[in-house]
């Protein structure tokens, strides 16, 4: 016997809209306010890029954790049918600013940027923020603004606040990406400018395959603290990684793994009422 919904429960939460044509359908920005009120009818999730723009060794593109972050969102929102916001392309990476290049937010700017980003969200009704991220750098302060946003929606008497809900779905942690990675590169994928991400920019950008090229072995990874600091350990940009070791195919089956392991995911955590 099946229970009966009452008055009180809930409204039941539609799934999602379903894979998209390609990935233009699913980027707000090329959507209108009209567009989006629709959307929420029948879906309230969004997912938000989050990457980074620093340097990455000698042969890696500056943009690499935004360029990412951002064609791993794109292709989960194409299978999932989920609005893809414009990604936020910088993000904490002080330790980096040792480099040329390199644009970094403070931590607590990255937080203000997330917690707004959030609210906005928030009060046109969207209740499951799905942040796709591409640097680690923005993990802890994204966690934080996470959970200022919870207390703000709540103070502000925004209708989404008791069903908000934010995740932080690192692409380069996925089970999947991880097991490949090591499978193609073993120890030499280190923990900075790996060949991992790289081989996914190389897929997504063949201009940078011309900047490749063998590499003196790397310091080895350790202790992150200050720009000086990071310099002095790493003095190319790398942490214990070999970034010619990557390849364009590689790059499209990284792509591949992330978004079916990030699509799944997000279709768990916009179907969960208790989702964290």
């Amino acid at each position: 016997m099946h229970a009966h919904p009452t008055a009180s429960d809930p409204a039941p939460r539609p799934p999602p809209p379903g894979p998209a044509a390609n990935s233009d359908a699913i980027r707000l920005q090329l959507r209108s306010w009209p567009e989006v009120d629709g959307y929420l009818q029948g879906c309230k999730g969004v997912i938000v890029p989050l990457g980074s723009t620093e340097q990455h060794g000698p042969t890696g593109a500056i943009g690499t954790d935004a360029l990412t972050a951002e064609a791993v969102a794109l292709e989960v929102g194409r299978r999932t049918g989920v609005l893809v916001t414009p990604a936020q392309a910088f993000g904490m990476a002080e330790h980096h600013l040792g480099f040329a290049g390199t644009i970094s937010l403070q931590p607590s700017t990255l937080l203000a940027v997330m917690h707004d980003l959030v609210l906005s969200l928030a009060r046109h009704g969207f209740e499951r923020i799905f942040v796709i991220n591409g640097h680690g750098g923005n993990i802890a302060t994204s966690k934080a603004a996470f959970a200022q946003a919870y207390a703000s929606a709540s103070a502000r008497g925004l209708a989404a606040a008791p069903r908000l809900r934010c995740r932080l779905a690192n692409w380069f942690m996925a089970a999947p990406v991880m097991q490949k990675a090591r499978e193609l590169y073993g120890d030499r994928e280190g923990q900075h400018a790996t060949p991992s991400e790289i081989a996914l920019t190389l897929h997504l950008e063949p201009s940078l395959i011309s900047k490749q090229r063998p590499l003196e072995p790397p310091a080895p990874a350790g202790p992150i603290h200050g720009p000086e600091d990071f310099r002095l350990r790493y003095p190319d940009g790398r942490m214990g990684s070999d970034p010619f070791l990557a390849q364009p195919d590689h790059g499209a089956e990284l792509l591949a793994l992330a978004a079916a392991a990030l699509s799944d995911d997000l279709l768990r955590f916009l179907a969960d009422e208790e989702a964290g």
